[in-house]
């Protein structure tokens, strides 16, 4: 469609969102519309998962609809699936999506299919997972390896960490996985205080081999490693890489033999599909990550086949777009009641915050509307207990996402019983609210005066017509959370293809690297800062007085 006719879209999305801030209510809503729930739900397979707790009608979701049309939604989509280079800026194709295309057609970069090379590495993987499992590899001394440590930072260990965590489940006997990220020294010292140097792997996740904050905290876990077991030729039998810059690895002490690539068209945020999932794999077996994989593919298919308007992540996208540019949503909530996603938040922190956390559209120019969403959440219960507070009584629209299982992998049905309770019980309270009238009764049969419900009342009323999702599904296995990932991630590319931004470059992280390294030689008392600002130039006077 013309630029016109997307002008057109958002004007009249912005007529009825005056609209449904002067008129509508979720409560009225859904005593006035018995079918409300059944319009406004989606399911694929067994994931289900119902908006109609949103602030929507149909003629919102008609027009949301076009807007998607207007900003050619499916063109975008069918562009990124064929390997066109979507990424301008970086001049690169966005096809993390082949990493899971396992028993798909070819995929073609510049007239190559990647698909090759792809099954490859996922071999070499499986392999090698295989050997470390089953004692075959062993450490510098003989023994075999029970601890693995994670060292990446970003995209390279923020993907890892959420997998594993949600995947606990399916833990191997006899394999541990540590994650290590922050170049804080703490966080390494912490981890390899109670290692067995003998039984320690190290993988190393960089692509470059670069990245100044996995390469210090590598440095120092080489170094620890050389101390306790007093020979450099430890590293090649404790050190793996997932890198593509081979010569560095060598030179590092890790045997190339042992390192594991992926290219240019993986984005960091999005390569948890490659071999940066390796400590997942020997955490719970390469059968389980293909799981993970063919459940991403199920809804790679689901998002390139369904209509939009039964499309899940298209519609999650097009709510949330309502929500930011019309309704004047500034945040976004995640709130996972299975403890295995608590680290699904923060996971999506960077996938959706790094993408569509842009002011500048494609072309160059400022964005005309506001972009991504803060993303933020905690796992249910433990957040009805701390912040929830605000989303139910405070002033800010908070949109909430609740995602819940049916099953439990775990024996005690009471718990999960009770869980699945408070998550439905959430839904409803922001939906409904509690008018003063029904504090009122409420307070008065608990036999208190007239004067006392009139001072308590007004602090127990609930304005409800709080927006919510709820998604639903049968059980966490690797298969559904392969599923849930790829849907945000989708969800993610529609919301950058109608804010019309590039979702797969990040170059608002670079400035701080930058100045970082040159403020690292006036920390170190190197240099003077005396041509730095004053601010920057009085806090590393006030280091040196606090070190003195």
């Amino acid at each position: 469609m013309s630029t016109e006719n997307l002008t057109d879209r958002w004007e009249n999305l912005e007529k009825l969102g005056a609209d449904i801030a002067q008129n509508f209510h979720l409560r009225r809503a859904f005593a006035s519309d018995a079918g409300r729930f059944g319009r406004y739900h989606l399911q694929f397979d067994d994931l289900f998962v119902d908006y109609s707790k949103n602030l929507v009608t149909d003629a919102v979701m008609g027009e949301l609809i076009d807007l998607a049309k207007a900003a050619n939604v499916t063109e975008w989509r069918d562009r990124m699936f064929a390997g066109d280079r979507i990424n301008i800026t970086e001049n690169r194709a966005v096809l993390h999506t082949a990493l899971r295309n396992l028993d798909g057609g070819p995929v073609m970069v510049d007239g190559q299919d990647i698909m090759p090379g792809i099954k490859d590495v996922l071999a070499r993987m499986k392999a090698f997972a295989a050997r470390v499992q089953g004692g075959d590899w062993k450490g510098h001394t003989g023994k075999t390896i029970c601890d693995v440590v994670n060292i990446g930072i970003g995209g390279s260990d923020l993907g890892p960490v959420m997998i594993n965590e949600a995947l606990r489940p399916f833990h191997l006997d006899g394999i541990r996985a540590h994650f290590v990220s922050n170049v804080d020294g703490a966080h390494l010292v912490d981890t390899l205080k109670d290692l067995d140097p003998e039984r320690t792997l190290f993988v190393i996740a960089s692509k470059t081999f670069t990245t100044d904050e996995t390469l210090t905290n590598a440095l120092s876990a080489r170094a620890w490693l050389i101390e306790k077991l007093g020979d450099d030729g430890a590293v090649a039998k404790h050190f793996v890489a997932v890198s593509t810059a081979l010569d560095k690895v060598a030179d590092f002490g890790i045997d190339t033999d042992n390192a594991f690539g992926f290219w240019d068209w993986v984005g960091g945020r999005y390569s948890l599909w490659s071999a940066i999932g390796l400590p997942v794999i020997l955490a719970v077996g390469y059968d389980k990550f293909e799981e993970l994989l063919r459940g991403a593919a199920s809804m790679d298919h689901h998002f390139r086949t369904a209509r939009l308007a039964e499309n899940i992540p298209v519609i999650l996208a097009l709510i949330g777009v309502w929500y930011r540019n019309i309704l004047g949503a500034a945040s976004h909530a995640i709130l996972p009641y299975d403890q295995h996603l608590s680290r699904l938040p923060a996971y999506l922190q960077q996938a959706d915050m790094e993408s569509n956390g842009k002011s500048v559209q494609r072309d160059g120019k400022k964005v005309t509307r506001a972009s991504g969403p803060v993303i933020w959440g905690e796992p249910g219960t433990n957040g009805q207990h701390a912040f929830y507070q605000l989303i139910h009584q405070g002033t800010e629209l908070i949109p909430v996402d609740f995602l819940v299982a049916a099953k439990a992998l775990h024996p005690l049905q009471n718990h999960h019983d009770k869980l699945v309770a408070n998550c439905l019980a959430q839904a409803e309270a922001l939906m409904r609210g509690k008018t003063a009238q029904e504090v009122q009764v409420e307070l008065a049969a608990q036999g208190m005066s007239d004067g006392e419900i009139a001072a308590l009342a007004p602090h127990k009323v609930f304005a409800g017509n709080k927006p919510s999702t709820m998604i639903l599904y049968k059980q966490l296995d690797p298969f559904t959370l392969g599923r849930l990932v790829a849907m945000y991630e989708h969800k993610i590319f529609v919301q950058g293809i109608i804010w019309n931004v590039n979702s797969y470059d990040q170059w608002g992280v670079e400035l701080g690297k930058q100045l970082a390294k040159e403020l690292l030689p006036m920390v170190r008392g190197e240099e003077t800062a005396q041509n730095r600002d004053s601010s920057t130039a009085g806090l590393i006077d006030q280091l040196y007085s606090l070190r003195s």
